[in-house]
C-alpha cells in the first residue's frame, strides 16, 4: 500500500510512517521544510517537499498519483495564530481532499480533534479558532461523495507510550486522553478497514485492543 501523509513531520505522522514502513508499506510524507527530510527517512518514510499553504490542486494531485490512500495529519501547532489555523487546519485539509478527488484516491483519513465544531464558542480564543478550523474541515470532507473518508477525533494527545488499548466510538467516548502512539496505530487499522468509510470517530484510551475496537465499529 502507498499512503501519502500531509504533515509528514508531525508527531503523529512520524509514528504512522514508522508503522507503515515496518509492515512493508510505502509512506510518503509531505513536508514544508527540506531540513525535515532526514527525520522522515529515519522513520522509514519517503519525504516529499510540498507546502500545502501555497501548493496548487494540480501539484498536490501529482504528489498523490498512484497512492492507495491519503492521510491529513497536519496542524498549524499550538503557537500559531488564528489565521494559520485557517490556512493549515482547514484550507490545507480541503486542498488535500480536492487533490485526492482529482488523483482518483478514494481512501481519505483526517486527524481532527474531539470537540471540533465550525461554530465553536470555546472560551479560550486560540483553542476556539482551532476547533472552528478543524470543524470546518470536517464538514467539507463529509460533503465529499467521491471519497471514502473517515474522520478521527482523538482526545487530548500525550507522549506516553502507547498501550494498544483504546475506546473508539462513532458516537461519543466522553472526555479523555490518548497517546500519539495509539492514534497512529488506530490510523493504520482504519486504513485496513474500508467499512469505517463515512464515519466520524472519537478516540481516547480505553480497555479494548485496537484491532477489536475497529472491528466493533464496522
Amino acid at each position: 500500500m502507498r499512503t501519502v501523509i500531509a504533515g509528514g513531520h508531525g508527531q503523529i505522522a512520524l509514528r504512522l510512517e514508522r508503522l507503515l514502513s515496518a509492515r512493508g508499506d510505502t509512506a510518503v510524507g509531505l513536508i514544508r521544510n527540506p531540513a525535515q527530510a532526514d527525520d522522515l527517512r529515519q522513520a522509514g518514510g519517503e519525504p516529499l517537499v510540498l507546502d500545502l499553504e501555497s501548493a496548487t490542486v494540480d501539484s498536490v494531485a501529482a504528489a498523490l498519483a498512484g497512492a492507495d490512500a491519503a492521510v491529513f495529519a497536519a496542524g498549524a501547532g499550538a503557537g500559531s495564530g488564528a489565521d494559520r489555523k485557517q490556512t493549515v487546519d482547514r484550507d490545507a485539509a480541503v486542498l488535500l481532499a480536492d487533490a485526492a478527488e482529482r488523483a482518483g484516491v478514494r481512501r481519505f483519513l483526517i486527524v481532527s480533534s474531539m470537540g471540533a465544531d465550525a461554530q465553536s464558542s470555546y472560551e479560550e480564543p486560540g483553542f476556539a479558532a482551532y476547533l472552528r478550523a478543524k470543524g470546518a474541515a470536517d464538514d467539507a470532507i463529509r460533503a465529499r461523495t467521491s471519497l471514502d473518508w473517515t474522520i478521527l477525533r482523538p482526545g487530548a494527545l500525550t507522549d506516553d507510550p502507547g498501550t494498544g488499548q483504546v475506546r473508539l466510538s462513532a458516537d461519543h467516548t466522553g472526555r479523555g486522553s490518548v497517546p500519539r502512539d495509539d492514534v497512529a496505530a488506530v490510523l493504520v487499522a482504519l486504513l485496513d478497514a474500508p467499512g469505517t468509510a463515512g464515519l466520524t470517530l472519537e478516540l481516547i484510551s480505553g480497555d479494548t485492543g485496537i484491532a477489536a475496537a475497529v472491528q466493533q465499529i464496522t
